[in-house]
């Protein structure tokens, strides 16, 4: 059973911080499958994610908790799954 999840963000277009929100995925145990981001502009990005998230180590809502509080996350939310 594989259960993937959707997810739209807002990001500073800043060196590391894309890396650090897949960091978090991957600590957690969630595998990304796609990653969509859109051109920069005023030095924000809007990326849109879908991630197989059966293998979690945390809940959900704990990944969201965290990844909403690193650096240059303006906005997080999961879509659907």
């Amino acid at each position: 059973w594989r259960c993937v999840h959707f997810v739209r963000m807002r990001a500073k277009d800043e060196p590391g911080v894309l890396s650090s929100i897949l960091a978090s995925f991957a600590a957690s145990g969630g595998n990304i499958l796609t990653i969509n981001q859109s051109i920069p502009t005023g030095g924000v990005a809007a990326v849109t994610l879908s991630a197989e998230t059966s293998n979690l180590t945390t809940t959900l809502e704990e990944l969201v908790h965290s990844v909403e509080h690193l650096y240059g996350v303006i906005t997080f939310e999961v879509l659907a799954g």
